[in-house]
């Protein structure tokens, strides 16, 4: 059950990888610049996860059929937004919690840090993307420094490299700034 979970979860981080590159070139083409390099930055994250996951699923071969969650469609940044905070909070509140629990029963060890590095990272992701609309909704780019992401576990700061991810405790060499 941990490896259909972890092939669904490859699925749902490599789909949000693509629709949050999408989204980033529509909030550029409305001037929001800095909300593009959000949903770029936060990209990059998801591609962290798809690794973890994958990586996680190296003794499984061949084609398997991948049923993941995915948000389809694209609007206005606003909506984009929007989009984005449904995807992080269902991962939050349903997806990694119970994939979690799942791989923590079947001693899965290398599964359960994969999905905990990606369950805490998308709390950061989705109160980043709240910030985001909330600023667009006032018909504005958002305000954001540098946004850096651990390239061990995904987390994701605005602001000054950490000496330390909270998350992973990967040192302040293993991070991408996206300025």
């Amino acid at each position: 059950m941990t490896a259909g979970n972890l092939r669904s979860a490859y699925g749902g981080e490599s789909m949000a990888y693509m629709r949050y590159m999408i989204w980033g070139d529509k909030a550029e083409a409305e001037g929001f610049s800095r909300v593009a390099r959000l949903f770029r930055a936060i990209a990059h994250a998801e591609t962290i996860h798809a690794t973890n996951h994958f990586t996680e699923l190296s003794d499984e071969v061949g084609p398997y059929l991948v049923a993941s969650m995915a948000g389809f469609g694209q609007g206005s940044t606003s909506q984009n937004l929007e989009g984005a905070i449904e995807g992080e909070t269902f991962e939050i509140e349903e997806m990694y919690p119970a994939y979690l629990e799942t791989a923590k029963s079947q001693k899965e060890r290398g599964a359960v840090l994969s999905f905990h590095y990606a369950l805490s990272a998308e709390k950061t992701h989705a109160e980043m993307y709240q910030r985001a609309k909330d600023a667009v909704d006032e018909g504005r780019d958002l305000e954001l420094g540098p946004v850096q992401v651990c390239e061990v576990c995904g987390w994701t700061a605005e602001g000054e490299i950490p000496d330390k991810c909270p998350i992973c405790a990967a040192t302040r060499e293993k991070f991408r700034k996206f300025a």
